[in-house]
């Protein structure tokens, strides 16, 4: 039984190895549809060297109710417009909301942090398939701009500068 659990181990680091040469990463990379989603996005280096000073987060379309969490020295601030459909939330109609979440000041280039949000992912999601959040670090003079989405049937590791992904899956049905 030990082995097994060795052999798991192994396998899921294996796994886990292959995303985290991402550079930006969502901590949890699956969530089902109609639940509360906390997006945690992982920044694991800066651009060339250089500090990121600024991180941008695209929210797609069936995320709502997007609530960024503040950071300690860092500005927030919001961008909102239409969603491309409505949405009901607890009896109410959204049809705009945050579509970008943008955080603004220092990360070392030798330092790794993560940037936080909540959001509502609507049920009319599809499950089993992939939600992608394009990403972008901003530095003194360059980029990094996470925001490559594979096509269908193409491998998102194949991929110079990947969107951070989320796996979507189906709700977990109810029992009493």
């Amino acid at each position: 039984m030990k082995l097994m659990n060795i052999a798991s181990a192994a396998l899921l680091a294996a796994a886990l190895g292959t995303s985290a040469q991402a550079h930006a990463t969502l901590e949890q990379q699956e969530a089902a549809t109609g639940s509360f989603y906390k997006g945690v996005m992982r920044i694991g280096h800066g651009c060339s060297g250089e500090a990121t000073l600024k991180l941008r987060i695209a929210i797609p379309e069936g995320v709502i109710s997007v609530k960024p969490m503040p950071k300690a020295g860092w500005t927030l601030e919001t961008v909102s417009g239409d969603y491309a459909n409505s949405y009901d939330y607890y009896g109410k109609t959204l049809t705009s909301g945050v579509k970008e979440i943008i955080w603004t000041g220092e990360l070392q280039d030798d330092f790794y942090d993560e940037f936080t949000f909540r959001a509502k992912l609507d049920g009319s999601l599809e499950p089993e398939t992939m939600l992608f959040f394009p990403t972008v670090q901003e530095c003194a003079t360059g980029e990094n701009s996470w925001s490559e989405i594979p096509a269908a049937g193409q491998d998102p590791h194949d991929l110079a500068h990947p969107a951070p992904g989320l796996h979507l899956t189906a709700p977990a049905a109810h029992t009493h």
